[in-house]
């Protein structure tokens, strides 16, 4: 019998159980055994609340070592594991959930939803007690592992399916380019409800037999006093602006780290730098989708372009729609199959031909290297994260004296976008920024809500009563 990515995952658990692979903030350690043992037990325990393989677990809770067992049982069972954002209120997570339709939620406080829920602190108590041993169930490398949510040209969020095989591939792949080793220590910083901080951070820690130093949040002064013991730190564009704010962040102190990586969002030129002349290091940008996985990298050994996101990884084919600049399309063995119950966006996400459509734009240089210029689609990345316009002004246009709203992302050296609003009142209306952005909370997770509301009379539009996107950016930039 084979399980993919159970097999995958639990490599070193039965190689040497006793490696610590997590290190928690209050300093207890996890053996690659205790994983072992403990996403049996969680395993049992999933099937004892009647999760079977290809039904949805859903799970929304903080950051903690148990995530990655919880995953690993999801996998063991043939379950699909759909990590949820933390900060999504009421609102957003029963419409993600209505589209899931999870057979169990795993969340650290019960909520007021029509699905089977457990709290996280329940299910462990629970699995105390159950066996640590348990038959991983035989999986194909076609069938889905996990489903994270990715915000569509809709406006309304999208569960990109990943495979078996989408994971094995992308996860064997990347550690081999980025020279993952047992010797290695991971600063984990990252959330862990998304590609990133899972499957990119944890996944590939968990393969090579290293060990995480697992981080509830991005904290400066934990990242200061841990960082001499780690070899490796993954982040986005903002983390490294915040260390080099920082005057403690020095050559000195990252001098036994080899490794760091940069994604989700592309760094400025002038980050690169300053983090050189800083450090002495450089950074390897990458460059994936959450439909993807891992798709370009900078090489670890050999030249590092800044302003680019590197080399396609081995397997990974890319072309542009265009000659010399033009939307990005791939074919890899990492690419998801499509989107949950949306089968008819085959025709608009991919080719005729089969490759996926990115929506990004970009060039490749002489020597191959990638090159993201723009997005053809009018997603911000804000902090890493990616909001889709549409989602906030629907939020916007609903509150009350707004007759209609328009989101952009505008430069930002800390975020790298910041979401950014501009609404038009109601006659006979008065709007306050403060209290929109105040009203805005209400529905929307901290990271979409807009960093600055601007009160206009009209919106930019063209011939066809489009609004100008670009001329807004021009206008908002201007002031």
């Amino acid at each position: 019998m084979s399980n993919p990515l159970a097999d995958l995952l639990l490599s070193w658990s039965r190689r040497d159980g006793s490696r610590p692979c997590i290190r928690n903030a209050n300093g207890e350690v996890w053996t690659y055994g205790d994983l072992a043992d403990r996403s049996a037990q969680i395993a049992n325990t999933l099937i004892a609340h009647n999760v079977q393989a290809g039904d949805r677990v859903a799970v929304q809770v903080e950051k903690c070592p148990d995530v990655f067992t919880l995953n690993i049982a999801c996998a063991r069972v043939g379950a699909v594991y759909v990590p949820l954002n933390s900060t999504y209120t009421h609102h957003e997570l029963l419409g993600l959930l209505e589209d899931a339709c999870p057979a169990l939620l795993v969340v650290d406080a019960l909520l007021d939803v029509p699905f089977q829920q457990v709290t996280l602190a329940a299910l462990l108590e629970q699995s105390a007690t159950a066996p640590t041993t348990y038959i991983d169930v035989e999986r194909s490398d076609d069938d889905p592992a996990a489903m994270l949510f990715t915000s569509g040209t809709t406006g309304k969020p999208k569960g990109a399916v990943l495979s078996q095989s989408n994971l094995v591939y992308g996860t064997s792949t990347l550690s081999a380019f980025w020279g993952m080793t047992e010797n290695d220590v991971l600063l984990h910083t990252l959330p862990v409800y998304h590609v990133h901080g899972l499957f990119v951070a944890g996944y590939n820690t968990l393969v090579t037999g290293g060990c995480m130093v697992l981080l509830s949040a991005f904290d400066i002064d934990r990242i200061v006093a841990e960082l001499p013991n780690c070899t490796v730190l993954m982040g986005v564009p903002t983390h490294y602006t915040r260390l080099l704010a920082d005057a403690r962040f020095t050559r000195e102190l990252v001098s036994h780290t080899r490794l760091f990586t940069s994604g989700s969002a592309p760094m400025l030129a002038t980050t690169h730098a300053e983090f050189t002349q800083r450090t002495g290091a450089q950074i390897v940008e990458r460059y994936g989708l959450t439909e993807t996985y891992i798709l370009t990298s900078n090489p670890v050994d050999g030249a590092r372009k800044p302003g680019t996101v590197g080399l396609p990884l081995p397997g990974v084919e890319l072309r542009l729609d265009g000659l010399e600049t033009g939307e990005i399309q791939v074919k890899s063995p990492t690419v998801f199959a499509g989107y949950w119950n949306r089968p008819e966006l085959r025709g608009t996400e991919f080719s005729a031909d089969g490759w996926f459509k990115t929506g990004d734009i970009g060039r490749i240089d002489a020597d191959g290297y990638v090159e993201i210029v723009g997005r053809s689609k009018d997603l911000i990345i804000t902090g890493g994260l990616n909001v889709y316009p549409k989602e906030i002004e629907q939020a916007l246009d609903a509150l009350p004296g707004i007759l209609e709203s328009a989101v952009v992302g505008l430069p930002d050296p800390d975020f790298g976008e910041a979401v950014t609003a501009v609404v038009v009142a109601e006659p006979g209306s008065t709007l306050d920024p403060a209290e929109i952005r105040y009203q805005a909370r209400e529905v929307l997770a901290p990271f979409k809500v807009p960093k600055s509301v601007h009160v206009v009379e009209s919106l930019p539009r063209n011939a066809l009563g489009k609004v100008e996107k670009a001329r807004l950016r021009e206008m908002l930039s201007g002031r």
